[in-house]
């Protein structure tokens, strides 16, 4: 096995439970399942998925320069002699078989987050933490699903200082066998809001299958808790025994913050942390950022680092892409600034992101491009026209919106905000084309499928960006 791999050959066969078929590799450098993204050296998995069947590509893998593949039993004889197989009964039960081995041979500290909004930029901005004190390894964007978070615990290498891995769910008890499965020492709550309703009768049922996350911790292991949410108490509860810490707004949290004060690049933010002032930069705008970046703390702190070393790495967090990043785009007679929060939306990060938008000082006008959230269930239509509050007490100045449940927040603008509905995303470029003015403030969300990201991809063609504000 050589210094740079991941896996030995022969770690595999135990580790996937696998038999093989072929030349013992000498040890792969990476786990994929996708050859989009295979590196030379990969251990390739074939994942059947909803609309493709790895095994289809298994060939294509050994071309790329795979190592070897993980197969099922049903394809061994259509794909021996291709390269080295390790043959399996389920090739996802044998990409969580790995995941697991991973765990048990590390001595890592591990985190994971769950929450309903800022999973990903809580994950992100704790990963720039701890980097600056330790081999530190965390899941790829959004991989915190059945499949992502196996595959981030396969690629964990063995001498790892911290792990950090985001754990998403859509339906009640999603969260239990990903969180056995990672046996973090800190669990994060990042907020509970009303998202995936259509598999919960109430936001309840959304804090009760979140803190599922609590029954993998290890023993003596720390839960955080957003202070603020009104499932606060009912969260606690379900902690049990585990030592728990709180951050928010709340006098009774543990990392309370005090006050924000907005810069273009960011913000500086004042917090009384376990019975400390500290007042330090976040490289990110946004209240609710400031909020999560106190969980981050509490996390750093229970995992030994010194808190003001911790703040300070935080000066150099950038918002992950579609959540938050600003940009600097040239138009005729000046330019304009884009915020793109294009992936994903609920309501809680919809009204975040307009009071983002209400926060920023604009020489324009302050415009809000919106499209559906979904999974809402029953109560969409009241959920997307509810937003009209948060326009109106952030000052937008103009609203343009896509998709059939955004129709009924347009309809209920009073006709002084009302700029254009129209049925599908896309639609809009022309439209804000033709809209914008020097000066303006834009900013574009709704859910990943209401395709609101092409529609900031398209405007940064058209008007190619002067600079990152915020990337």
């Amino acid at each position: 096995m050589s210094q740079s791999a991941l896996w030995s050959g022969l770690a595999l066969v135990n580790g996937l439970r696998a038999r093989l078929i072929g030349a013992v590799p000498q040890g792969v450098s990476g786990v994929s399942i996708d050859t989009r993204t295979l590196n030379k050296g990969d251990l390739y998995v074939a994942i059947k998925g909803e609309t493709n069947d790895g095994h289809d590509f298994v060939a294509k893998a050994f071309e790329k320069g795979a190592g070897a593949a993980v197969i099922d039993e049903a394809h061994a004889d259509a794909l021996k002699g291709l390269g080295s197989l390790y043959v399996v009964e389920d090739t996802l039960s044998a990409l969580e078989s790995l995941g697991r081995a991973a765990r048990e041979r590390t001595q890592a500290r591990i985190t994971a987050i769950t929450g309903s909004v800022g999973k990903t930029s809580t994950k992100e901005a704790l990963r720039l933490v701890l980097e600056s004190v330790g081999h530190t390894h965390a899941s790829v964007a959004s991989y915190n699903n059945h499949w992502g978070v196996p595959l981030t615990l396969a690629r964990m290498p063995a001498q790892t200082d911290f792990g950090i891995f985001e754990i998403g769910m859509n339906h009640a008890g999603e969260i239990t066998p990903l969180t056995k499965m990672v046996r973090p020492h800190i669990a994060i709550i990042t907020t509970i809001a009303p998202v995936h309703l259509e598999a919960f009768d109430s936001i309840d049922g959304i804090a009760d299958a979140k803190a599922e996350i609590f029954s993998g911790l290890e023993p003596g292991g720390m839960a955080i808790v957003h202070r603020d949410i009104a499932q606060y108490e009912r969260i606690a509860i379900q902690a049990g025994a585990t030592h728990m810490l709180s951050f928010g707004e709340s006098e009774e949290a543990d990392a309370r913050l005090l006050s924000t004060s907005s810069r273009s690049e960011g913000q500086d933010i004042t917090a009384q942390i376990l019975g400390r002032q500290l007042t330090y930069h976040l490289g990110a705008p946004g209240r609710h950022m400031a909020i999560n970046s106190l969980s981050i703390l509490l996390a750093a702190h229970s995992l030994g680092l010194d808190l003001a070393t911790a703040a300070q790495a935080l000066a150099y967090f950038k918002p992950p892409t579609g959540r938050g990043a600003r940009f600097e785009l040239p138009i005729p007679n000046g330019t304009l600034t884009l915020i793109d929060e294009s992936y994903n939306a609920n309501p809680a990060s919809m009204r975040a992101a307009l009071t983002l938008l209400g926060d920023m000082n604009v020489k324009g006008r302050r415009i809000a491009i919106l499209g559906d959230m979904l999974e809402l269930g029953p109560q969409s239509a009241d959920l997307h026209q509810g937003l009209i509050d948060s326009i109106l007490a952030n000052k937008i100045d103009l609203v343009f919106a896509s998709g059939p449940m955004m129709k009924h927040l347009f309809d209920a603008l009073p006709a002084s905000l009302k700029g254009e509905w129209v049925a599908e995303a896309q639609a809009l470029v022309s439209v804000l084309t033709q809209s914008i003015k020097a000066g303006d403030a834009l900013m574009i969300k709704g859910s990943n499928g209401s395709r609101m990201g092409p529609v900031v991809a398209k405007l940064k063609e058209i008007f190619t960006p002067e600079q990152t504000i915020a990337d």
